[in-house]
């Protein structure tokens, strides 16, 4: 009775909130710059991350308190070239992952971007990753594929020609008294569409998908694209006991969640690792490879299945919210003289891609490093575990066991002396041969380290054809009935997509 007498608890509760307050502000963590809050609470940005904000709520911090910020009670972001480098490439491909990335087990299984520890990564990206190599996606039946895609593209969405589904609709003239008929197109749905044709192909051809024609595929890159659990898998990392109430479909929609359902895309890569086994599949293609080290007994064909639909859905969002992102921007008023500037290169352009042929194309390639610069495919942290006995980085000492990340968003954009207006879209900053390292050091659009994006040659393969094929033909505006609002960047797990989930533009000849 005596412990509940308030004589007793008001003193005891003062002393465990002072002793609280002086563990936390004697942490070594102390004396990294951050709001007041971060050394008691994650909950403000627990609560960024619920409403798809961390992003920009992390971002904010940056601008605010500078290159290195606490964002959490034992977490930590960094924006520095010296904190990338020394996050993610130290010691060989740098400090070992969190277990955010449980979130990205497929069947159950690990694949090489859900595995924690480096030497399991390296296990897995030894046997596969030459079929990433910029040799092997720019030549043959893998660029073909990508080429012909991209006609398909042309054809089906920027002409509105047939095939065209529901992407694209004519109407409208092109310009005053020119009577050129304008197509307007809805590019969220179709580059999915096409970045999905373009990694199924590069995963199982001759088994790949052509979703810019066939409706059945397309709901397959619809359930992947339009999927909103972003709240749900996070209740599923945070706590475990609210996901299981979330669980019931009910208790569900009243807290707001829902489960991640993809049963097509599953049905899709099941049946297509599991009836080939790779045996089919052309030599180029990750699935040969994969079935390969099954029949050596390397792997099992759960993991083979759970590698690849990793991979398929991976290469569906980043590679067409960029695009989508990308060719928004170039579409913009404001970006007049650029997509002017990118039309005129690419006038007269013509043949079969190769490893070369971006080399004869600087402004594409200007045109596609601004975009993955403002616009990155994974624009969220990457979250790491600092090693035992802790490590300085960038002139702090962070504990042992602390979460750190940067994320490409702010590392993008922070520093306003090797990006000048880091927020304004300019291709033309690279074309500038002065500042050209420090530009290129402090690019972390596809990671960084012997754990950065494994299919970076892909996406920009995908990218750059896409837009080679569309403006050496037409010219881009958006359609009046867009809003800014709909394009604001929507976070997901680690990929951010327009917040509309629609993004209309109107093509019209060049």
């Amino acid at each position: 009775m005596l412990l509940i007498s308030p004589i007793v608890l008001i003193p005891t509760l003062l002393i465990l909130t002072a002793l609280f307050i002086t563990h936390r502000l004697r942490s070594p963590l102390s004396r990294v710059p951050g709001p007041w809050y971060t050394p008691f609470t994650s909950l403000p940005l627990r609560w960024h991350e619920f409403r798809a904000g961390r992003t920009r709520h992390i971002h904010a911090l940056h601008l605010r308190h500078g290159p290195v910020v606490r964002i959490a009670p034992g977490e930590v972001s960094f924006s520095s070239a010296a904190g990338v480098k020394e996050i993610y490439a130290s010691g060989g491909s740098g400090y070992d992952k969190t277990e955010f990335y449980d979130l990205f087990t497929v069947y159950g299984r690990r694949t090489m971007f859900s595995t924690l520890r480096r030497e399991d990564h390296a296990r897995r990206k030894r046997a596969l990753a030459d079929r990433y190599a910029n040799s092997n996606v720019m030549r043959g039946e893998s660029v073909w594929g990508i080429e012909e895609r991209s006609a398909r593209f042309v054809e089906g969405v920027v002409r509105g020609g047939r095939g065209g589904g529901d992407h694209a609709e004519c109407g409208g003239d092109g310009e005053k008294g020119s009577g050129s008929p304008a197509v307007t197109a809805d590019l969220y749905i179709a580059l999915h569409a096409y970045a999905f044709d373009c990694v199924s192909h590069h995963l199982f051809h001759p088994s790949g998908t052509d979703s810019l024609r066939d409706r059945h595929d397309e709901d397959i890159m619809k359930e992947v694209t339009f999927d909103s659990s972003l709240q749900y898998r996070l209740l599923g990392y945070y706590s475990p006991a609210l996901h299981a109430i979330a669980g019931s479909r009910l208790l569900g929609l009243l807290l707001g969640v829902t489960p991640r359902e993809t049963p097509l895309a599953d049905r899709f890569v099941l049946d297509t690792t599991s009836s080939t086994r790779g045996v089919d599949a052309r030599p180029f293609t990750l699935l040969s490879r994969l079935g390969e080290k099954v029949v050596a007994g390397d792997m099992e064909g759960l993991d083979v299945a759970a590698e690849c639909l990793d991979h398929m859905v991976a290469g569906i969002d980043t590679t067409g919210d960029a695009l989508c992102f990308l060719m928004w921007e170039l579409s913009q008023p404001r970006s007049v003289r650029f997509q002017g500037a990118l039309r005129a290169e690419l006038s007269g352009v013509g043949g079969a891609a190769g490893e070369d042929t971006w080399d004869k194309l600087p402004y594409l390639d200007a045109v596609v490093m601004e975009g993955l610069r403002c616009f990155p495919a994974i624009p969220m942290s990457l979250p790491r575990y600092v090693p035992p006995g802790g490590r300085s980085i960038d002139g702090y000492f962070v504990p042992g066991g602390t979460v750190v990340s940067a994320q490409a968003y702010s590392v993008n954009r922070i520093d306003d002396a090797v990006f000048p207006e880091p927020d304004r879209f300019d291709p033309e900053r690279w074309l500038v041969k002065e500042g050209d390292a420090q530009r290129r050091r402090l690019m972390f659009a596809f990671s960084s380290g012997g754990r950065g994006c494994v299919g970076k040659h892909l996406a920009l393969a995908e990218m750059k054809i896409l837009l080679r094929d569309v403006y050496s033909r037409f010219r881009s505006v958006p359609d009046e009935s867009m809003t800014a609002e709909e394009m604001e960047m929507d976070d997901q797990l680690v990929s951010s997509r327009p917040a509309g989930q629609r993004c209309l533009l109107r093509f019209l000849p060049a």
